[in-house]
């Protein structure tokens, strides 16, 4: 039905009859010359008709926007003084000849060039809102990353193979999503959270090297960067160690960035253990943009009278750290109020802060309601260690570990965001050496920081049963610009050694089988050294799109309440369909007032 796409037209085709469909972006009348900007995928042309040939022109002032036409014309340049040169196609346009509605439109429920409607609005009517350029310009960049990603992973002697959808549920990670089984009543699937099961699978059947990009499903709790369905590049690799694997990886993700956006990425990317990002940065996932960093102060707080510090600062599960912030000085009363609000989502009790006016001065330099509470030694000690200047500020975090480092990395991510501290550009890196364990209170019992097939290091397998929270893992994060883009390991290869970690995961050898026996079993007919890595495809796209959540790289996404609010799903289904997987449903319990006897 085209000769052309829209977008595609240029000098080049001068006074060639061309033939083009698409959508009517924009009518205009002006002065008797209807103008019409007809949009495609690949961009927009301007179609001109005079009212010389009376039946084309009648039918080209019908249009409106959003119906769908088939024009054949003819191309010409643009007159003078009418040259867009914001638009790839605003030297030219095209001389109707024919004009074709394949399809009206009714007016559409948004303007496509409006930029106040809600997201709801948009995700309701999804099919208008990708028509917008900058929705279309996205999907196109997710598919030219990951025809790049297939191209990279093809020459690399990856295979593409595909594993099930329809599997067993898992007792460890996010909920399942269920499906019941009619041939087997009483029975249930589960949607897969990952394939990792099989793709180890793959590796003890000699595949070697395999990818997938699969989708994958968890019920859980949603937030920007989370959907109950989403994509990832899934990788497994035989015969190789984490170095080969992670520097496989990073090469990969260099030829993505300087094919699809001309950018050149750190060789090699840094890499850092887990302690030291969590000592640093108080985040396993630091944004290497922002200048700032956490600094232990434990030592020097021990011994002060100030209960709020010497308290944490003697617990061997506390920490007590500072963080200077530049010229901080400028911040005011209020300012440092809602920080500390800010930190309180985290679980800190409050935030203290000492600032320095005038460093040479000594303590009457300095301005904090905390002072009082410090010796000079203890003071001297602070501002040596966080080099603090004139004008700094220096914020202080004092509790539990895990609250210092989630409440001050939070703090430090936000600090340099609103203070204009964050670097421009790409700061990728790897993150290594996580713990193999980590202690549930809730339910007094290890649980796998990663899963629990990673593999703990060699020298570590003894520390699985007599020292467990100091066993680490041989597991790598890759992580850009402060978000987890990959997560990976080297898996438990030996039958032995993966029934001992599900053991210390308080997993029984019965339930072990009744979950893993299929895997276990594997494991005992030549289970080749293996491991890994999975992308999050929409999170990656999302970075490098600049988008501000993965749902605006997606086609169909949920909504944060995991809801489609263009197909309403989910959705109720018949009785019919019901019975015949042998499933009841059951009511909510009534409210308490609802029980109660109305009284006259």
């Amino acid at each position: 039905m085209r000769s052309h796409y829209c977008g595609h037209l240029n000098e080049s085709h001068l006074d060639q009859e061309v033939e083009i469909c698409g959508w009517v972006h924009r009518r205009r009348d002006h002065g008797g010359v209807i103008f019409i900007d007809l949009r495609d995928r690949e961009g927009l042309v301007q179609v001109v008709y005079d009212p010389d040939t009376p039946e084309i022109f009648m039918t080209a002032e019908s249009v409106r926007n959003e119906y769908v036409l088939r024009v054949k014309g003819r191309v010409r340049s643009r007159p003078e003084g009418t040259v867009n040169a914001d638009l790839p196609t605003g030297q030219i346009e095209i001389l109707g000849l024919e004009l074709e509605i394949l399809n009206a439109a009714e007016t559409p429920p948004f303007q496509l060039d409006d930029d106040d409607v809600s997201e709801e609005h948009r995700l309701r009517y999804r099919y208008i809102d990708l028509r917008r350029p900058e929705m279309l310009e996205r999907l196109k960049f997710r598919s030219e990353i990951t025809r790049t990603l297939r191209e990279y992973l093809d020459e690399h002697g990856f295979l593409d193979i595909e594993t099930p959808m329809l599997t067993k549920a898992t007792p460890e990670g996010a909920r399942d999503y269920l499906v019941p089984s009619r041939t087997h009543s009483g029975e249930f699937f589960a949607l897969p959270q990952s394939p990792q099961l099989f793709k180890q699978l793959l590796m003890m059947s000699g595949m070697d090297r395999y990818y997938q990009i699969v989708r994958c499903f968890r019920d859980e709790d949603l937030r920007a960067d989370r959907q109950p369905e989403f994509t990832q590049l899934d990788i497994e690799t035989s015969f190789m160690n984490e170095d080969q694997i992670m520097e496989l990886m990073e090469e990969m993700m260099r030829h993505v960035f300087a094919k699809v956006m001309e950018i050149p990425l750190h060789n090699p990317f840094p890499r850092i253990t887990y302690a030291e990002a969590m000592r640093r940065f108080g985040s396993d996932k630091p944004d290497l943009r922002i200048p700032l960093e956490l600094v232990d102060v434990m030592d020097v707080m021990k011994d002060v009278e100030f209960k709020v510090f010497s308290g944490p600062a003697n617990d061997p599960k506390g920490r007590v750290a500072a963080l200077r912030l530049p010229k901080g000085c400028e911040l005011t009363r209020k300012e440092i109020d809602d920080y500390t609000k800010y930190v309180g989502i985290y679980g800190a009790r409050g935030l203290a802060y000492i600032k320095v006016n005038e460093k040479d001065k000594g303590r009457e330099g300095l301005q904090s309601p905390i002072l009082k509470f410090l010796p000079d030694e203890t003071v001297t000690a602070i501002l040596e260690r966080t080099g603090a200047e004139d004008g700094d500020l220096i914020f202080f975090g004092a509790d539990k570990a895990t609250v210092v480092n989630e409440a001050l990395g939070a703090l430090r991510v936000k600090l340099g965001h609103d203070r204009g501290l964050v670097e421009r550009g790409w700061k990728p890196l790897w993150v290594v050496d996580f713990p193999m364990f980590e202690w549930d209170e809730k339910n007094n019992r290890w649980t796998a920081l990663h899963h629990p097939f990673t593999s703990p290091k060699e020298e570590d397998i003894d520390k699985l049963e007599s020292d467990p929270g100091n066993c680490l893992s041989r597991a790598y994060d890759m992580v850009l610009n402060g978000t987890e883009v990959g997560g990976g390991s080297m898996r438990i290869y030996r039958a032995n050694v993966q029934e001992l970690v599900l053991r210390q995961l308080g997993i029984s050898d019965e339930e072990a089988q009744e979950k893993f026996g299929f895997l276990l079993t594997a494991l005992k007919y030549g289970c080749p050294p293996h491991g890994g890595v999975a992308f999050g495809m929409d999170r990656l796209v999302m970075l490098m799109t600049g988008a501000a959540s993965i749902r605006e790289v997606m086609a169909f996404p949920k909504t944060q309440t995991a809801s489609c609010l263009l197909t309403q799903a989910p959705s109720a289904v018949s009785n019919a369909q019901m019975k015949e997987l042998g499933i009841r449903l059951r009511k909510p319990p009534e409210k308490d007032q609802e029980k109660q006897p109305k009284v006259s």
